[in-house]
């Protein structure tokens, strides 16, 4: 992880036995403030520059304007958050510092948008397919891309390489809380409010380092994309990038040898030829041999040392190093990862006998506790095929037949009989057995990686009360509505006023209210639209409807709102900071 190595070496500059403990939570806190800066730049070239420049080009009829929003996914709310919101309060905070030593609790303002990273991340890998679909579909979509990245705010990086930028950060942010805490004396008066944050954060963050090496791969795999002209199907969650490195190949009808470069992956050997190029390494792809079914043999060669052989099922090749450790190097990481690729396989198949052998009858689905097939007996969804990472598609079990898939194959609930027909967590096959419905009907409600909870946010809220409420076409019901006064961007679901804990939370910010209502609506409804998120509210009155639309307008754009006297469920005492009351 070289972030984290560089980092270590700047802190071990910092860290100088003249230092303070002071000096060295401020300069903490002032790198947090530095790489948010950065942040929010990259952010900007996301939204404003990439994302418009493409939009504008889709609203001609070039392409399709939802490919855009699907691939840019939230990005526009994130960027509002950070750059309207968390770095002006950084910058105050630092340009105060002397009064004012901590960030604790501005950290604290960022946990209740942390859903919007979970909806970036999840629609991650669906984001990079369709980039590279449009790239080869479209010419002008291909054209646009390439003139923005040839500019110099782009820094020679690939719009992949930026989109990754929000899957990094808030592992980032946990890194250097930890690094707060630890120089943080135990009697400080941010320390309640930095534990707090980092307890959030982190579970946010959860498997936080396997995300980043899992970025850094992906990192490298577009690195490598373009090395090879971007014309291989190389950028896949899948691949894992082992090794690569120049060597020499033996002719066959000759005693010469030819300069060869090799990219060596979990799953595949790409042997590739060098080619001229102004613009660093590039190179063209001879053969693609496949890891299953590949042999590596030490060869011996009197005019030629070091050799040795890879035979796949697509080619043979007899190969030269530059030298006796180059060579053990090559044979070790080829014998390590064809070791682990049968591996995986022999565990893949025996886990699908042992299913076999020991599944859940249709008959008995649901009244009988399945055996669970055990997480590192499988490494893809054994409803799909996918194979699971710990970046965007984890291992999750079916409560019905025991099966290891996806969280895309398990986003269903349905009763069972042998646990008291309670509600449980089943896979998509189950769910249309046990249910007998199609697999849009009756779909369970999926909660973020992070479900806030809440106290009793009513006696002290911007407004509150009884709305009807519907996503994603799903039906109606009656929830309790609440966007507290201490977290004015968010609108709380609960499923009635003395609950605890929330249902859902909604991030308010960059959503587009709808105001008039659909034909299938109830009458006095209204609308918040979001990239493919669609929440649907219907009021008792017009007049209610009104108070929430007013409230909601402001909020959406990021303005803080403040209750200045009366029950705001009632509608009375709403206000605007820096504006006429509503």
């Amino acid at each position: 992880l070289s972030e984290v190595r560089h980092r270590t070496q700047y802190l071990s500059v910092w860290e100088s036995p003249r230092e303070t403990n002071e000096q060295k939570l401020y300069k903490i806190a002032n790198e947090l403030l530095q790489t948010e800066k950065a942040y929010v730049t990259r952010l900007y070239l996301l939204d404003q520059v990439f994302c418009a420049k493409l939009m504008e080009e889709a609203g001609k009829g070039t392409f399709p304007v939802e490919v855009v929003k699907n691939i840019f996914s939230n990005i526009s709310s994130i960027h509002t958050f950070h750059s309207q919101f968390l770095l002006p309060d950084l910058e105050k905070r630092m340009s105060q510092w002397n009064t004012t030593p901590r960030i604790g609790d501005i950290l604290q303002k960022l946990t209740p948008f942390l859903k919007m990273y979970a909806e970036y991340v999840k629609n991650f890998d669906k984001a990079m397919e369709l980039l590279k679909l449009w790239t080869e579909k479209s010419p002008q979509f291909k054209a646009i891309i390439q003139d923005i990245q040839s500019q110099e705010v782009c820094g020679c990086l690939t719009l992949q390489h930026h989109m990754l930028e929000p899957v990094q950060r808030v592992p980032r942010y946990e890194m250097l809380l930890k690094d707060y805490l630890k120089k943080l004396p135990q009697d400080a008066s941010d320390r309640s409010d930095a534990e707090k944050s980092l307890e959030i954060i982190a579970t946010a963050a959860t498997h936080s380092n396997t995300a980043i090496r899992k970025s850094e791969n992906l990192k490298k795999l577009l690195e490598i994309y373009v090395m090879l002209g971007e014309e291989e199907d190389i950028v896949n969650a899948s691949n894992e990038f082992i090794k690569e490195g120049h060597i020499l190949k033996l002719a066959a009808r000759n005693t010469s040898a030819m300069d060869r470069y090799l990219f060596l992956f979990n799953n595949m050997l790409l042997y590739c030829v060098p080619k001229f190029s102004l613009m660093g390494q590039r190179f063209t792809v001879r053969t693609r041999i496949g890891i299953d079914g590949m042999k590596v043999l030490e060869t011996s060669n009197e005019d030629y040392p070091h050799t040795f052989q890879v035979s796949g099922k697509e080619r043979t090749l007899e190969l030269q190093a530059s030298s006796e450790q180059d060579k053990e190097d090559w044979l070790k990481a080829f014998r390590e990862t064809i070791e682990i690729f049968h591996q995986k396989n022999e565990t893949f198949k025996l886990a699908s006998k042992e299913v076999e052998a020991v599944s859940v009858s249709k008959a008995e689905l649901g009244k009988r506790a399945p055996r669970w097939i055990r997480d590192n007996e499988v490494t893809m969804c054994m409803k799909c095929k996918e194979m699971f990472n710990a970046l965007t598609r984890r291992r999750h079990h079916c409560r019905a037949c025991g099966f290891v898939v996806c969280w895309k194959c398990s986003d269903y609930k349905a009763p069972l009989e042998y646990d008291s027909n309670k509600m449980n967590k089943v896979c998509k096959d189950c769910y249309s057995t046990l249910s007998g419905a199609q697999d849009s009907e009756d779909r369970a409600k999926k909660k973020g990686i992070l479900e806030i909870e809440a106290a009793q946010f009513s006696g002290n809220s911007i407004i509150c009360g009884f709305l009807q409420y519907s996503e994603k076409g799903k039906p109606w019901q009656k929830m309790w509505c609440v966007i507290p006064q201490t977290e004015a961007l968010v609108l709380y679901l609960y499923g009635a006023p003395q609950d605890v804990k929330a249902q859902s939370s909604i991030p308010l910010l960059g959503y587009t209210v709808e105001g008039i209502p659909r034909s299938a609506d109830p009458p006095i409804s209204f609308r918040l639209t979001q990239s493919k998120s669609v929440h649907s509210f219907a009021a008792d009155s017009e007049e209610l409807k009104q108070r929430w639309l007013r409230v909601i307008r402001v909020a959406v754009t990021g303005e803080v709102l403040q209750q200045t006297s009366g029950n705001s469920s009632e509608g009375n005492g709403i206000h605007i900071a820096g504006s006429e009351a509503l």
